[in-house]
């Protein structure tokens, strides 16, 4: 299929859709409820209101008006594992939104969601787990897998990092895309620092799964070029992502480590990348000096159901 070259800009839309299930036992006590509650590990949102809305209804219409706006036809197959961008929504929601629209048919089958994400602020060495029991955003409360989390902390290569993950965008804007196209699911939030191919393929073989396992790679493409030689380094990427070569650079994306695990475990589990989108950032605020590359990009087990 040929892939959405598109304006990166914010789509509009009337609110609508509902948001998860309450797992809270109704027979519970609202003292025990509460007391649940705060007992809670939460990493609360650190870039709501600069990187997307921090009020609930403005966030919930933006990512419905992206994903009004995305490319999908509607189909019962959804791709195992996704690549999208982490900029502030403005620059490149809408190139998220044509990924996350193919996970809508995964509604009521997928249950755990395996995000990976580079570290912008903390340097780690290998792949870093939070301390957390949920992930919050303005659209609620996601559970983290505590028992896959637990299975990975064997790995050598997976450490645990509160520090890491407190302040770091790059996995939290991605939540309320999640949250928006998924019924009831659970995380496993993992931030890639100072780590090989080999070392985060071994994380998502780990916790392959079925069908109830999605992965979401989350990732930027070239960083502060002109529009022009963006472009140029950009559309050189996308071809190695789609030709399955696991050595991209940092100067060819920033999360370009969990891109390479993620292209090696795709060769090994014979799944076929499909380009979706791409775009840069002079695309919508007209800066064409120094712009920051975007695509999206989905991994499914055969070539063309896209």
């Amino acid at each position: 299929m040929r892939p959405h070259l598109f304006f990166c800009r914010a789509g509009n839309s009337i609110f609508s859709a509902g948001f998860g299930r309450n797992l809270i036992n109704s027979n519970m006590e609202q003292s025990d409820i509460n007391r649940s509650l705060n007992m809670q590990n939460i990493r609360h949102p650190a870039v709501a209101g600069t990187f997307y809305p921090a009020d609930q209804r403005q966030l919930a219409a933006s990512i419905r008006g992206f994903l009004d706006a995305a490319g999908a036809d509607a189909g019962l197959v959804f791709p195992k594992a996704i690549i999208v961008p982490h900029a502030g929504y403005i620059y490149s929601g809408q190139t998220a939104a044509e990924a996350y629209s193919r996970l809508a048919a995964g509604r009521n089958t997928i249950r755990r969601v395996v995000l990976l994400g580079p570290t912008h602020r903390l340097a780690v060495r290998g792949l870093a787990l939070p301390e957390a029991d949920s992930f919050e955003t303005p659209l609620g409360r996601v559970a983290l897998d505590k028992a896959a989390m637990a299975l990975l902390r064997a790995l050598p290569q997976v450490v645990v990092s509160a520090e890491a993950h407190a302040h770091e965008h790059s996995l939290e804007v991605q939540l309320p895309f999640l949250q928006t196209v998924l019924e009831d699911f659970s995380l496993v939030p993992l931030l890639v620092g100072d780590a090989d191919a080999g070392e985060v393929a071994e994380v998502l073989d780990t916790l392959w799964g079925n069908e109830e396992t999605v992965i979401v790679v989350s990732s930027d493409l070239s960083h502060y070029l002109s529009y022009s030689l963006a472009q140029e380094i950009d559309q050189l990427t996308v071809q190695k992502i789609l030709a399955m070569k696991d050595s991209l650079t940092h100067q060819q994306a920033c999360g370009g480590t969990p891109i390479n695990g993620l292209v090696r475990a795709a060769r090994k589990h014979r799944l076929h990348p499909s380009l979706l989108a791409m775009c840069n950032s002079g695309d919508s605020v007209g800066d064409k000096q120094r712009v920051v590359g975007y695509a999206a990009f989905i991994f499914s087990a055969e070539a063309g159901d896209a």
